[in-house]
Order: structure tokens, then sequence, then C-alpha cells
């Protein structure tokens, strides 16, 4: 390992040719190899492969043997034998997949969500990876993004403990060491307020406040920064009128002077030539200019940097100590990454082949999965009975094994069990009967073999869901309901007649009015990964008790969004009296979402006591107990999420109608009582009031618990005026 002078020795020796050479990440190409599956638009980067500039780093390749020649061509022909970095998306899983991140959130359980980035870390690391652009912490509010799938939902605060869960994972803390050959750095994205994209349009431009900004979308990032994480990466979006590539204000007011930063900044995939189209800059030069004077450490996939870098020093126009700074950030995580002891970094194939997909890892992703799937409706269809009959499966997902959802890096479909397949393990072959009805997108509809494998059963499962290109990166849709023929099958199943369960494979929140109008349970399986299917059929027949709890609400029409419960109150809130006409609401529908944040179903039922607090005033050095007492009054053991929620009554500005503020998991048997206390104090109660100051304000609060955001007993207490 490198000490701080001899890094200092090596930026010095580099010319500046070679500096701006470290800041530029481009695919494999650059080096003479066949290129990973890789996104954005080649035809834009105007670099020919083979070209003379010494790159410090490689976007997409994955594999040890591949890895490991790549390095070795590159440190064969490097004057300094600086090695490459080699980065990818390893956003829920390398080869073993799990669930989508929104549906990881939906666990509520950060030390499960640590563990499957541990378990993505040390597959992928095996297979050469060294740095994971990973977590993606951007709070969402419209369901129509497609990357809400990338996301752990809605709630600001619930974000940053699952972005530090995940940083933790993949880094091997906290106190671990990314010179441990199974931990790769992480990388926190997308800064900042990507989720926010009017329209839910992907890469659209976005329109917060300050207060907005600071008190809504960058807690998230922070906390993963925080968690130790090495590198940011900036999002596409413009931020107060500027792209966040070339806004100055996060990147160095904020990031690095505020926070304290002093990790590597990456832009996304051309993102520094993209603001000659955002219309900030005029060339690719002054692109790269406003770019470095941001405070972008490395230029992904963009000739900017590549070609104008050194003039721009040359010409005076950027301060070579800027570039000094920059690469000197780049060599120091190399470096703590091992990569000048070890280039390879114990990347091998024979590690490769015994780490990657190894049962454990399976394990891991069933029991993922079935934590993450939330159940939203049960008339006491499910769990299926042991002498249950036939089940017919219909639906696209009778026979698509499509699940594995979005940025699944080196995850197969034919890994995936289908969902019949996953049943017949359980209840055997002959008890299973298969029809799609319909695919997942298009205007076919094959009634006819529906109907006879309904007629021959005794239950039915409905498989119905998205396709996984209909999210992620480029995924956004305007409208969010089933896809293609999928609701008229639902509703032909319907009118049928027998008991029918639906199970959702998506990347979203779907408008499911009418779906959950006839199904008699409804199971939101998400895209679960490459043991999602086995999940969903343990859950249907009662071998494992679903748990989820929705970190996103489901809003009832599209025509709702954005929607998300921790909103502000109006002057004119509806009451539900004779007097709301003119009040803030729609007069079709509710403004409530059909499935709020933090539902979630369980095989047995819970119920509450009253609320209690221990004494009604908090002194800010003190601490409030809030406590309930809560009962399994089911027939069935079961796990209650007890949620505690904060409003503040009175502010200098208006705050939240509710903020989670913290949650236990209990579980319970059938008849047993426990009684779950949390710890209010000062420190949760602060925001950025009218001046922006981030502090508490003396006056009246409600402590509010229950099962979701908006089942909530209240009780009010007061913060005392500070005295310390």
């Amino acid at each position: 390992m490198k000490t701080e002078r001899e890094l200092h020795a090596l930026l010095a020796s580099l010319t500046l040719s070679e500096k701006a050479g470290q800041m530029v990440q481009q695919g494999e190409e650059h080096l003479g190899g066949t290129g990973g599956e890789i996104t954005g638009p080649l035809r834009h980067l105007r670099l020919e492969p083979g070209t003379t500039l010494e790159i410090g780093s490689v976007l997409g390749s994955t594999g040890a043997a591949h890895i490991r020649e790549l390095q070795a061509r590159h440190l064969d022909r490097s004057r300094h034998g600086i090695p490459l970095l080699f980065m990818a998306d390893v956003i829920h899983g390398y080869r073993t997949i799990l669930p989508v991140p929104l549906a990881q959130g939906c666990s509520f359980d950060p030390d499960l969500v640590r563990e499957g980035a541990r378990m993505a870390a040390a597959e992928a690391a095996a297979g050469g990876v060294q740095v994971n652009f990973s977590p993606m912490c951007d709070l969402v509010r419209d369901p129509r993004w497609g990357r809400v799938m990338e996301t752990t939902g809605e709630d600001p605060w619930l974000n940053g403990l699952f972005a530090a869960a995940m940083t933790e994972g993949y880094q091997g803390g906290p106190g671990g060491s990314l010179r441990d050959p199974e931990t790769l750095a992480a990388c926190v994205k997308h800064f900042a307020a990507y989720g926010a994209a009017e329209g839910g349009r992907d890469y659209n431009t976005t329109d917060l406040s300050e207060r907005t900004l600071r008190e809504s979308y960058l807690p998230a990032y922070r906390r993963a920064l925080d968690a130790g994480c090495a590198m940011v990466m900036t999002s596409f979006n413009v931020v107060d009128g500027l792209p966040a590539t070339g806004n100055a204000r996060l990147l160095r007011t904020i990031l690095r002077e505020e926070w304290g930063f002093d990790g590597v900044v990456i832009s996304d995939w051309n993102a520094i030539g993209e603001l000659v189209p955002h219309g900030v800059a005029e060339t690719f030069r002054e692109a790269a200019r406003l770019a470095v004077l941001a405070g972008v450490d490395i230029d992904m996939m963009s000739p900017c940097y590549a070609n104008h870098l050194a003039e721009l020093v040359i010409a005076g126009e950027v301060p070579e100590r800027l570039v000094d700074e920059a690469v000197l950030r780049i060599l120091r995580l190399k470096n703590a990454l091992g990569l000048f002891d070890d280039p390879f970094r114990q990347a091998d194939p024979e590690r490769e082949a015994r780490v990657v997909f190894h049962p454990g890892h399976r394990a891991l992703a069933r029991k993922a999965a079935a934590r993450s799937m939330v159940l939203l409706k049960n008339d006491g269809l499910l769990p299926f009975p042991p002498d249950g009959g036939i089940v017919a499966v219909v639906g696209p997902y009778a026979v698509e094994r499509h699940i594995l959802g979005g940025w699944s890096c080196l995850g197969e479909d034919a890994d995936a069990a289908s969902l019949p397949e996953a049943l017949a393990e359980r209840l055997g072959a002959h008890r299973v009967l298969a029809a799609a009805g319909c695919g997942i997108e298009g205007d076919d509809l094959d009634l006819a073999a529906v109907e006879r494998v309904v007629s021959a059963a005794d239950r039915v499962v409905l498989a119905v869901g998205e396709h996984p290109g209909m999210s992620g990166e480029a995924g956004s849709r305007a409208a969010i309901g089933l896809p293609g023929r999928q609701e008229a099958l639902c509703r032909a199943v319907f009118a049928l007649g027998k008991p029918c369960a639906v199970v959702l494979f998506n990347g979203r929140p779907l408008d499911l009015r009418s779906v959950a109008d006839g199904a008699a349970a409804l199971l939101e399986a998400w895209f679960p990964g490459t043991e999602g299917a086995r999940a969903a059929a343990d859950l249907l027949v009662g071998d494992a008790s679903p748990r989820g709890r929705l970190t996103m609400g489901f809003p009832r029409s599209v025509g709702q969004v954005p929607i998300h419960y921790n909103h502000f109150n109006t002057g004119r809130p509806r009451t539900g009296g004779a007097d709301d006409y003119f009040c803030s609401g729609y007069q079709d529908l509710p403004s409530d979402p059909l499935f709020p944040f933090g539902f979630g179903l369980s095989y047995t039922q819970f119920s509450y006591g009253d609320l209690r607090l221990d004494r009604p005033v908090l002194d800010p050095a003190g601490c409030l107990a809030v406590s309930v007492p809560v009962t399994n009054i089911g027939s069935r053991p079961g796990s209650e999420l007890v949620q505690l929620y904060i409003r503040d009554l009175c502010g200098s500005v208006v705050r939240p109608v509710r903020e989670l503020k913290g949650f236990q998991w209990v579980d319970l048997a059938p008849g047993e009582t426990t009684e779950v206390t949390f710890a209010i104090t000062e420190p949760m109660l602060r925001f950025h009031g009218a001046d922006l100051r981030y502090a508490s304000e003396p006056g009246r609060f409600l402590a509010l618990v229950g099962s979701d955001s908006l089942h909530l007993q209240e009780k009010e207490f007061v913060l005392s005026q500070d005295r310390r």
C-alpha cells in the first residue's frame, strides 16, 4: 500500500495528459476489448477505440478472467503502472439476483438489506468488479418514473437507513476495509434530486425549493456518505436552473464544504456532454470547463475531458490545482482498494466459480424475496390449505420467467423458476395447471385456454404484471395500469367465480383499482429476483408468512400523482363533513392512496391497545417514551411492523402531516401481547426553519403510532424551551 507521500510523488510524475486520462472513464472498447452490456448513446462519444489516451477506469466489464486480461494489457503499456478501476452497476445482485431495491425497502429490514449487499459484493468482487454504482437513494414520489424500482421509496429517513445499510454491505463496514477482496467501493447516486423529475419522465428537469431539497432529497445521500461511501455520482437533472454535473453549489459548497466529502465524484453516462443540449455550454470544451470547475473528478463516457481538459489547463481556463486534487482523490481510491499491491484484487476464475451463484446466496435471495413481498388484500383465501385441490396459474407470468427486474447485471431468466414450476415443487405437478391467456404486452387474448384450466381447478392464481423493460432507466410510463390485455384477462377470470389470488410482478406501484376489487387476495411480489417465484410459492402455500410493508403508496389513479404520505396540510383540508366542497380534494376520488405507505397484511391479525406517553413535556436534553401494547388476535403466528410518526403542529414553516421516525418488528404467537416502546428525543424534531437553519422549535407535537401511515393513534406532547 502506498503512503500519502508516495501518492503525491506519483502525481507529480504524471504529465498533464496522463492526469487528464485518470479523469476519464470509457468502455473496454477503448482498450481493444469487446465491450460489456452498458447503456447510452455510443454514437455521440466521438472517441475511437485505440486512442492513445491512458484512461483511469473502465465501465461495465465483468468476469475474473476477462478483467485480468484487460488489466494486464493495460499495465503492459502504462508508463507508471497505475491500475485501472473497473466499475459496474450491481444494483440488486451480480449473478444471484435479489429483489429490486424498491422491494427490498418493503422488507423494512436494514440488516437483511446489508446482508444482501454483502453477498452481491462478494460475487461481483470475485468477478473482478471493484466499484459499484449503488446505492441509488433518490427520493421518489411519482410512480410514473421508471427508476422507482432502483430506490427504496418515498420516505427520506427510511431511504437514508437503507442507503447506509447498502453502503456498509458493499464496503464490509462498519469497520470494514476496501482492501478486503470481497468488498466493493460504493458509489451513491444520483446527486441530487434525480427522483423529482417533472411528469415522472426520466432525465427531465426538476424544480425544487432550497427547503424541499434539503429537507426531503439530500438526507439519504448524506446518510450513505456518513456510512463511508467512497464515491458520488452526479445526476442528469437540473437543480435550481443548473444541471447537477455543472453545479458547483451542489458539488463543492454542499458536498465538499458543508459535508466534508473527500472522495471521488463521477458523472453519469455522458452527463458532462449533455451540458450542451441542456443549454449551459455551447461546446464540449465549455462543458468540460464547467464540470471540472464544479468538482467532477471522472468523466463517464463522454469526449469532454479526454479531448479538452489538458488544453483548458494550458489556456489558463482551469487551474491545474483542481486537476491535481481530482487525480489525487482517484489515486487514493485505487490505493484504498489495494490495487497498487494487487491490481487484480484476487479476482480469479476458480474463486469466481466457488463464490458466484453459491447455494447459500440463493437461499438468501429467497429469504429476501419472501420478506419483500407485500400482501395487499386477503379475504381468507391465503394461504392455500395443504389439501386445497387443483391450482390453476393463469396470466403471462404463468409462462414467463422475466422476474429478475431491471439492472439485473449477470442474472439470467433461465436461473429463475416460473411460478407454476415453483408451486409444483410445493404441491406436486399433478395439482398445478397453467395457461397464459395473454402476453405481458400486445393485444392477444386467448380466453378459451384459460377457461379450460380454471374450470378444472379449485383455486386460481392470476400471475400478471409488467415486463422488466417497462421500469428502470428510461422506463417511464404515463399510464400505470396493467399493460396489454391483462386487465381484460383479470375481469374474465373473476367472472368465472373461482377463488382467485392475484400475484403481481412489477417494478413500480400500479393503478390496481379494478384488480383489487375483483381479487380475493392480492400479493405484490415486485420483481423478486432469482428465487422470487419460489418465495411467492412459499407465501401462497403458507410455508412462509407475508411481512412486507409498502415504502411507496399505491395511487387510486395516475391523476393523483405525485402522491406521498408526508405531504403538507392545506388551509382548506377535508374533514369528511358537509362543508368539504370548497376544500382541497377531488370530486371523483378520495385524496388518499389505494394502499398507503407502511401498509401490508399478515396471515394473522393484530390489535393495538391505548397509546401512552411517560410524560407530557419533552425537555431538549431528555427523552420521552411512547408505548403501546400489541396483541396477536389471530390463529397463526405473525410479524407486525409497529410504526412511529411525528407531527409538528405549528412551526415557522409548514410541516408535514406526519413523518416516519421509527419502527419495530414484533413476532407474536397467537394470543401473545408485547409492549412496544419508542424513545423520542429533540434531534428527531429538527427541520429547516424559516431561516433554513436546521433546528427544532419549541411547541406542540403529536406522537402517532400504528400499523401504517393512515391507521394511527395519537398523543400530544410539548417540546419545552431550550434551557441548556
